[in-house]
């Protein structure tokens, strides 16, 4: 028997930017599959902070792809945003009603935003006019245990379900590993890393570099998203892709000459 939550006219695209193989997003398409009908689309291999990038100087190929015995997707040799932009063109047998990205393994929380690719396929979904989530377990281990990032997709579905969704905004979840404490909205911290460049010698005694570095949070507040992480709970955090600074532009009231 389907779920209450089920609707068989229901189109749900699937993506995310680990990979066609990882578990994530398995996790995530088994939830998607409780709300209607699932296509999976994603990278044929890992893409992790790729970010907005599209691919524009080599062709895109895709290519069918059995997951498990229940479950095929297709896989595309570009970013989560090209298997976005594809799946919307040409991949699909009908326009979807709703685009998740995820499960990722790693957060996505502060200024990790800006450089995700799991974000950016939910973005790009955004920008396309469909309601979109990006969902992460903070903890990197693919055996992590995702029932938490789970659980709240599954809440922030209903949510939008319910309420849909303003023009624009994408919904941003992060979730720690384990059960789900809660969930609570909150906005994203003001951070950065301070990062440092190792230098190496290869065996061919050419040099090259690893970066290394921390995070740097640059905020207060108890409603910061790495904050109400750290308390244990499930986040949510409305995001846009208009980077117009509203009101530094509202201030200004001449023209430059």
């Amino acid at each position: 028997m389907k779920h209450s939550d089920y609707d068989a006219d229901r189109l749900i695209l699937v993506c995310n930017d680990d990979g066609i193989f990882a578990p994530g997003i398995r996790a995530l398409a088994e939830v998607a599959k409780e709300f209607g009908q699932v296509e999976i689309i994603a990278p044929d291999r890992q893409q992790s902070a790729v970010g907005h990038s599209i691919t524009v100087s080599d062709p895109l190929r895709v290519t069918p792809f059995q997951i498990n015995s229940k479950m095929e997707g297709q896989a595309v040799n570009g970013t989560p945003a090209d298997c976005v932009k594809l799946a919307h063109d040409k991949l699909m047998k009908k326009k979807p009603d709703l685009v998740l990205s995820g499960i990722n393994h790693g957060s996505n929380a502060g200024i990790n935003i800006i450089y995700s690719g799991t974000v950016s396929a939910a973005t790009e979904a955004t920008i396309l006019g469909y309601p979109a989530i990006a969902v992460s377990c903070t903890e990197f281990s693919e055996s992590a245990d995702l029932s938490g990032a789970q659980e709240a997709i599954r809440r922030t579905v209903r949510y939008i379900l319910r309420n849909g969704l303003p023009a624009g905004i994408t919904l941003n979840v992060n979730a720690p590993a384990g059960p789900l404490k809660g969930m609570k909205w909150a906005r994203q911290a003001n951070s950065r890393y301070v990062e440092e460049f190792e230098g190496r010698i290869d065996p061919h005694n050419k040099p090259y570099f690893w970066i290394t570095g921390r995070l740097e949070i640059l905020d207060k507040g108890d409603d910061l998203d790495l904050n109400v992480i750290k308390q244990g709970y499930a986040t949510i955090t409305p995001i846009q892709y208009d980077l117009t600074a509203h009101k530094f532009y509202e201030n200004q009231k001449d023209d430059l000459e």
